[in-house]
């Protein structure tokens, strides 16, 4: 009866929801692959300039031949600059931009999701012997340390694209647990609980079909600090109810590991609109 056309609103809901997620997926990728080209490029040019550099520093003052392997100081130096400014035009593609100052360079990462520009942080770097962080704006939770040992003195551009992951995930996580709190306030039972990374969400909601209201519990883990979408979800309703809330639960859980909070929560209006 009743449930069994919910149900059926929410399949085509979660259908709905998911081909746009699908979609939305997709214009992120190809976005990534663009910076990615972008990248390769570089990696190319960077290439032929160390090849030029060797081909110069063959001939040396008044036609001496010089030690190949030793360009002049100020080729090389130009060479870092042409490269530098080459590599924030690439990262610029993908939200971080950055200038050069007087003892290395800063880096501002943008952070956006669905669209929507979020926050910024910035990074002072000291480009000495050993590359620095000078200081820095990125929240104490964030696994700055541990990604700085990993990657800055060997790839400072997969320790900036690490380290945008996890500030966009983290933005991307914020962003969904507010909207749910600031867009369903009258479905949530109770205060949202959430800690300051924001990789584990648990609240109680309310499922209304006719004049009946059903209490949810929901818990949601975020394993992948990289990724904005929870790798563990479990939705439970009372010992008592009917097996039908159960299933209904069922697909609730499925809907929130696929889809962000905030849109899983507008089918959910959507189906039961069209019940009532």
């Amino acid at each position: 009866g009743v449930f069994a056309h919910l149900e059926m609103l929410e399949a085509r809901a979660h259908e709905a929801a998911v081909k746009q997620e699908e979609t939305e997926q997709q214009e992120e990728k190809l976005a990534r692959l663009k910076a990615r080209v972008q990248e390769l490029r570089l990696q190319r040019d960077e290439l032929r300039a160390k090849v030029d550099l060797q081909q110069k520093g063959q001939l040396g003052k008044e036609g001496v031949v010089s030690d190949p392997a030793q360009p002049s100081a100020r080729a090389v130096l130009e060479w870092k600059i042409k490269s530098v400014k080459a590599m924030l035009q690439v990262f610029y593609l993908t939200g971080i931009s950055g200038k050069l100052t007087k003892r290395g360079v800063c880096f501002c990462i943008s952070t956006a999701y669905e669209g929507t520009y979020l926050d910024s942080y910035h990074l002072d770097l000291l480009t000495k012997a050993e590359v620095q962080i000078h200081r820095h704006s990125v929240p104490i939770f964030i696994p700055l340390e541990q990604i700085a040992k990993k990657y800055l003195q060997t790839d400072i551009r997969r320790f900036l694209s690490v380290l945008s992951d996890h500030l966009n995930a983290y933005a991307g996580r914020r962003y969904q647990a507010d909207q749910l709190q600031g867009r369903f306030s009258d479905r949530i039972e109770g205060t949202l609980q959430r800690n300051s990374l924001c990789n584990l969400l648990v609240f109680n909601y309310n499922v209304s079909s006719k004049s009946k209201t059903f209490p949810f519990n929901a818990r949601l883990l975020y394993g992948d600090l990289c990724c904005s979408l929870p790798t563990e979800v479990t939705v439970s309703c009372t010992p008592d109810a009917p097996a039908s809330l159960a299933e209904m639960a069922a697909a609730h859980s499925d809907l929130f590991r696929r889809v962000a909070l905030h849109k899983a929560f507008c089918s959910f209006s959507s189906a039961e609109e069209s019940v009532d």
